[in-house]
């Protein structure tokens, strides 16, 4: 039987996978976990709990679903409505409450949603946490009556200056002279992002910031982002940022219109952040989806790389038990711990900005040492993702990494978040890594079909 939760809460087709009655029972779940390990501290205050959510439609229903089931189980609750999930990871870290519970399905089509949890300090909740809730959904317990039951109140108000005031003071400098580009991808940033840049004094050209429900995430934001590369350009912008559709993650477009990547962003920074004496160990976390140029741009740079499990919760997790202050995703995902406990794409946007502003260079220029390798990601769906064990296609992937040596690899792996395998390979020229890709996909489709 696979986890319910995958790398970023439970996720999938709202009103079919992701359903009020799921909110519901996950609802009362997170409350009878956190009312068991509060009294094992001796605490019997009623605890608080946050709910966010971004703009798609299906938000509305699963935000009051989730409320009453938190309600149900003894939590008062605050809906804060509309916000981005680093915001919610924020409230959750500087507010008294036990709880924060984002619905949202990030970069995901609008049809699908999820919903994921912070424990009090602004992280998200740990795998063995989450295993114990969702064990909770399936055991018998006493409803609380009267004056036991939680409260629940609507304000959508709550700490948005506050939080824009923070990610201003995180940039820490003028952004006065630099014209930015930005795509929101009709999602929850879509006054967040370009009021929190334009706090910091930067001229801000917005797209996609008109979201009705259904919009959100559709061809355009980082999972679709040639809307902003011609935006870019036409608006002669010194560079463009995309977000997703909750902000957790941010890619950029130079001014040119070239795409920089998650990789490349991440380089730029830790550069920068050891110039201010803040790269901690001299190290940046990644997974094993990051590009080997951007591990071989680091040795170079004499950076240390550490990489973990896909999943930028692995990446803080890593982060929190060593020490280290800056980490991430090639998608975009990038964690700066001195300022967040969570990926924060607008975050990201103010402190590329800084870079190039205290440095006075240009996106493309501070990139430049990073050399991708040829990579491509191919996405597998339709098949058995719990089967990547399968012994021919173990085979298959052995041979190829034969073939291709020392100059590529290959990562094979279920998806997190989605229905699908990944194939992903690497190699010294585009075409060996496609056609390694893609005799591997076919041999998962053959193998892992349902």
């Amino acid at each position: 039987m696979p986890r319910m939760f995958g790398t970023d809460g439970v996720r999938g087709l709202a009103n079919r996978d992701i359903t009020p009655s799921l909110a519901l029972e996950l609802g009362e779940a997170a409350a009878r976990y956190v009312a068991r390990t509060r009294a094992e501290y001796g605490d019997t205050v009623k605890p608080k709990a946050l709910i966010a959510r971004d703009t798609r439609i299906s938000g509305e229903f699963l935000d009051h679903a989730l409320a009453a089931g938190l309600a149900a189980a003894g939590m008062d609750v605050t809906r804060v409505g509309v916000a981005t999930t680093p915001m919610l990871a924020y409230l959750t870290a500087t507010e008294d409450v036990a709880l924060g519970a984002m619905i949202s399905a990030s970069h995901n089509p609008m049809q699908d949603n999820g919903i994921k949890f912070f424990a009090h300090g602004g992280f998200k909740l740990e795998d063995r946490a989450e295993d114990a809730i969702e064990k909770l959904m399936s055991e018998p317990w006493e409803r609380p009556i009267g004056d036991s039951v939680g409260d629940i109140e609507f304000d959508d108000s709550r700490a948005e200056a506050a939080y824009i005031e923070h990610l201003v003071q995180a940039c820490g400098t003028s952004l006065r002279g630099l014209r930015i580009a930005v795509d929101a991808a009709n999602g929850a940033a879509s006054k967040l992002g370009p009021e929190a840049l334009r706090e910091a004094g930067a001229d801000v050209v917005v797209i996609n910031a008109s979201p009705d429900g259904v919009n959100i995430n559709q061809d355009c934001g980082s999972t679709h982002p040639e809307q902003l590369q011609a935006l870019t350009v036409a608006s002669k912008s010194d560079f463009g940022v995309a977000f997703d559709g909750d902000a957790d993650r941010c890619l950029a477009v130079d001014s040119e219109g070239n795409l920089i990547d998650g990789d490349k962003i991440m380089g730029a920074l830790a550069v920068d952040f050891r110039r201010r004496g803040k790269l901690a160990k001299d190290t940046l976390v990644v997974t094993v989806m990051s590009n080997l140029g951007l591990l071989l741009a680091m040795e170079e740079q004499g950076i240390n790389t550490v990489q973990t499990a896909v999943g930028d919760r692995y990446v803080l997790e890593n982060m929190r038990e060593n020490g280290y202050t800056l980490g991430g995703e090639q998608s975009g995902h990038v964690i700066a711990s001195h300022h967040a406990t969570t990926g924060d794409g607008v975050l990201t946007a103010l402190l590329l900005a800084r870079t190039l502003k205290e440095t006075n260079r240009s996106l493309a220029d501070a990139t430049s040492f990073i050399k991708r390798l040829p990579q491509i990601l191919v996405n597998v769906p339709g098949v058995d993702k719990r089967r990547t064990d399968d012994p021919v296609l173990q085979a298959a992937v052995a041979e190829a990494e034969q073939r291709l040596g020392n100059t590529g690899r290959v990562l094979l792996r279920p998806s997190g978040t989605e229905p699908l395998v990944r194939v992903m390979v690497e190699a010294a020229t585009q075409d060996h890594a496609d056609k390694e890709a893609y005799k591997i996909a076919d041999v998962v489709k053959e193998r892992l079909a349902l």
